[in-house]
């Protein structure tokens, strides 16, 4: 069985490159990709943790990371509206070219 340090490892190591890929992408694709990476990173560590509480396994860890899932989707799926739309208005999906748009 593996430890929960190893979980716990992974998870920070998801949450990092996500954290990395958000603050270095210029491209919004990219950056929604990494935010997506932020997320699962959390999902993983719901129901590693839920391994620690056995009375409480098959509640909380799992309910929480199907709520996260369904967050992402639909943080997906806003985020790429809105990427496609000033994608039509800029014809670039360079996020320096989005700070220059007036409204």
């Amino acid at each position: 069985m593996v430890d929960i340090k190893a979980y716990a490892m992974v998870a920070t190591a998801l949450f990092a490159i996500g954290i990395y890929g958000a603050l270095a992408r210029r491209h919004a694709v990219g950056v929604l990709m990494a935010i997506e990476l932020m997320l699962n990173a959390a999902t993983l560590n719901f129901v590693s943790f839920a391994r620690l509480h056995p009375a409480d396994r098959a509640v909380t860890g799992q309910a929480f990371a199907v709520f996260v899932i369904t967050v992402a989707a639909a943080e997906a799926i806003v985020g790429l509206a809105l990427v496609l739309a000033l994608y039509r208005a800029v014809k670039s999906a360079s996020l320096e070219k989005y700070s220059l748009m007036k409204w």
